[in-house]
């Protein structure tokens, strides 16, 4: 069986290789950046705008998991999700592989109380919005029967070595340093991370139970905590003082005129001042598993990715 993964080298899709690798599988890495292959993988350079390209990518795949990311632009978004989540669609008709997709969370807005598979889409943002056009495109067409695909959600996430997560950059980098943290939005409000490896171990799972597919999945993660809960926690692990500022809308607005990618966050600050609270109740029961508890994720940090001298 060939699983092929579009959007490798980033932190699901690296986890998710390693699982399938581990486990024997064998696997194609799709992307447009050169990744080295270990165990029985190989790697293939794709456009995923690109048709034919995408349709080379997956040939002969039983299950093709969709993991890349687009540059943070929602003018981006805007212009090349519905061409991808449309190609997909079409590979996925013509070669009758499984398609698992990896979401977020944008689509449904600010919610009050927890946030589950059946929460409505009430996007808040311009990327909500988007998100919420592709969801349903894909999944209109499992409704009509002429894909098999799967959606498979996580909440923001900490662990990645591209340090793209706030949780990374801004707080577990900072007391690795023994510097100040920063936490964006309000830090009495609660939060949920999905630690990288949960998730890459959520996507391997839902690629060997062909029985749960067509659905939508909250990808394993551990109860939420708060700003200042997350703090201490990190602060005890790293043994640094539990001192952080707070980054308000305008710090970010106007940290946005310097750097693109940070302005294009403060649309979503609804999600880090308010409770963002994300159950994943129905996987953990199906797949008899649970996430890993963030002291664990946070103290295997510490020890590799930011290991201190």
């Amino acid at each position: 069986m060939i699983h092929t993964i579009l959007g490798a080298g980033g932190p699901v899709s690296n986890a998710l290789a390693q699982q399938l690798i581990a486990n024997g599988e064998k696997v194609r890495l799709v992307s447009r950046r050169k990744i080295e292959t270990t165990g029985n993988s190989t790697w293939i350079n794709a456009d995923l705008k690109d048709y034919p390209a995408v349709m080379q990518a997956v040939q002969g795949a039983q299950i093709i998991y969709m993991c890349a990311g687009l540059q943070y632009d929602k003018k981006i978004w805007a212009t090349e999700w519905p061409v991808i989540m449309q190609n997909l669609i079409d590979a996925a008709k013509a070669t009758k592989a499984r398609l698992i997709f990896f979401d977020n969370v944008y689509m449904y807005g600010q919610v009050k109380g927890p946030m589950t598979e059946e929460t409505p889409y009430n996007p808040s943002s311009k990327k909500g919005e988007i998100r919420a056009k592709i969801a349903q495109k894909l999944m209109a067409e499992v409704t009509a029967g002429n894909i098999n695909a799967t959606i498979a959600r996580a909440a923001d996430f900490y662990g990645a070595e591209s340090l793209n997560s706030f949780y990374d950059s801004m707080v577990l980098a900072k007391f690795a340093r023994q510097q100040k943290a920063m936490w964006l939005g309000n830090p009495n409000s609660k939060h949920s991370f999905t630690y990288i490896p949960d998730a890459g171990k959520a996507m391997y799972l839902l690629g060997q139970h062909p029985e749960f597919a067509n659905q939508i999945w909250h990808v394993p993660t551990a109860p939420a905590l708060t700003g200042h809960e997350f703090i201490q926690l990190a602060a005890n692990i790293f043994n640094a003082p539990p001192r952080f500022t707070k980054v308000n809308k305008l710090m970010l607005q106007a940290l946005g005129l310097f750097t693109k990618a940070i302005g294009e966050t403060a649309e979503l600050y609804y999600q880090y001042q308010e409770d963002y609270i994300f159950n994943s109740d129905k996987f953990e029961k199906a797949f008899k598993v649970q996430p890993t508890p963030y002291l664990d994720g946070i103290q295997q940090l510490s020890r590799t990715l930011f290991k201190q001298n």
